[in-house]
């Protein structure tokens, strides 16, 4: 890994050296030629792959006509996709933004001014928990709770209650008068590819209800089907009251969301938030082919079916190659691999036979293939797997 191509560039990315001038599909092709799969996604944003015609086609259309006005005025195209958004889920009211730290934000700051708006200010706390990752803003840096991430910024900001993941009791023993609100990813994606359960969903909701919190879905990158349903609360069958999108909403456009039921955003009116470019038209012409191309008849069928297969040719590499890779995790196409050896290792590796993926914690290894993969690009993508562990296999008997 280097920082010396760019540098320029703020040094905040171990970037490798690399880079890409075009993209296919699930492919990439680099500056110099040499064609990668791309199991990366752009960490689950490029969920129809690279220059999908769709999209191109929506932004170049868009382009011509809007490319930026201010929120002062109404929005025609943001309202239709607010009303597309709010359809597929449990949601009222959406407010759209640019990224998923920013729709996080939206999410804290609806959650506290919900009790504020019922006369109860010192409802503020929220409950996260440990392996969680939010983002990178002050805010989401503290729900977070990573102390690597934290570290230099100075005290955390304050107002959130981090617990073990799955522990149902310790969330009834951490509830007190100044609790707010749960906020949870249904799957963990930078915490190492962890699940939570139906049953622990399904409890938090049940919390929440008897105590009148108000339970937040964090689906920045388990949502948008990358779970094999538009949604991942759909898959477990548990609502929350607030969810964050982002990622994949756009296909590669950024922009993020808040969706909310009437009740949770009671109290949120003119004035008590807003965005510069949030709800921007080549955003919301982006996001409204991607729910194009998502909704039409098969497209979380053919998810599920190339999640079946990835999942079974991973567990056959696992039974060869016990001393690279141990588990397989995940939902849809957010799978994660549990690596023995060190993980940035399994990645490097895996480069190296041009197959692109992303590390994760708990020593994994996700694959985030874009949705629309294909048969063939799956076993394309498991031959070069096979071909790393064979290298790392090689690599430790050298060392040896």
């Amino acid at each position: 890994m280097t920082n010396s191509a760019a540098p320029h560039l703020l040094p905040v990315f171990a970037r490798a050296d690399l880079g890409f001038e075009r993209g296919e599909g699930c492919w990439l092709i680099a500056t110099n030629g040499d064609r990668y799969l791309d199991f990366t996604s752009g960490v689950a944003v490029n969920a129809l792959g690279h220059a999908h015609p769709a999209l191109v086609k929506a932004l170049q259309e868009q382009a011509t006509k809007l490319w930026h006005m201010s929120n002062l005025f109404q929005s025609p195209d943001g309202e239709k996709l607010a009303a597309r958004l709010c359809s597929e889920s449990f949601a009222d009211f959406v407010f759209f933004c640019n990224s998923g730290a920013e729709a996080l934000e939206g999410v804290i700051k609806l959650v506290r001014h919900h009790h504020f708006s019922k006369g109860h200010p010192e409802r503020y706390r929220i409950i996260t928990f440990e392996g969680a990752f939010h983002g990178r803003t002050l805010a989401t840096l503290a729900a977070t709770g990573s102390p690597k991430y934290l570290e230099g910024f100075g005290p955390p900001m304050d107002g959130f209650d981090q617990l073990p993941h799955g522990d149902i009791e310790a969330v009834k023993k951490a509830i007190g008068p100044q609790t707010a609100g749960i906020l949870i990813e249904p799957i963990q994606g930078e915490g190492g590819v962890r699940s939570a359960t139906p049953a622990f969903l399904k409890a938090l909701r049940q919390l929440c209800d008897e105590k009148g919190l108000l339970l937040a879905f964090d689906e920045v990158q388990t949502g948008m089907g990358r779970t094999g349903d538009l949604f991942a609360h759909r898959r477990y069958g548990v609502t929350p009251d607030v969810m964050s999108l982002a990622k994949a909403l756009g296909g590669g456009f950024p922009i993020g969301a808040v969706l909310a039921t009437a009740e949770a955003a009671s109290g949120m009116g003119p004035g008590s938030h807003g965005s510069t470019f949030g709800g921007n038209p080549l955003a919301i012409s982006a996001a409204n082919a991607v729910l194009d191309v998502m909704l039409k008849p098969g497209f979380f069928d053919h998810v599920q079916k190339m999640s079946l297969l990835l999942k079974q040719k991973l567990a056959s590499v696992i039974d060869r190659h016990p001393d690279v890779v141990s588990e397989v995790r995940g939902e849809g196409l957010l799978i994660g691999i549990k690596a023995v050896v060190p993980s940035g290792d399994l990645v490097a590796a895996l480069r190296n036979e041009k197959l692109l993926t992303v590390g994760a914690g708990d020593n994994v290894v996700r694959f985030l293939p874009p949705l629309i993969v294909t048969e063939a690009e799956i076993e394309d993508s498991v031959g070069r797997l096979e071909r790393a562990c064979t290298a790392l296999t090689g690599n430790k008997r050298a060392a040896s």
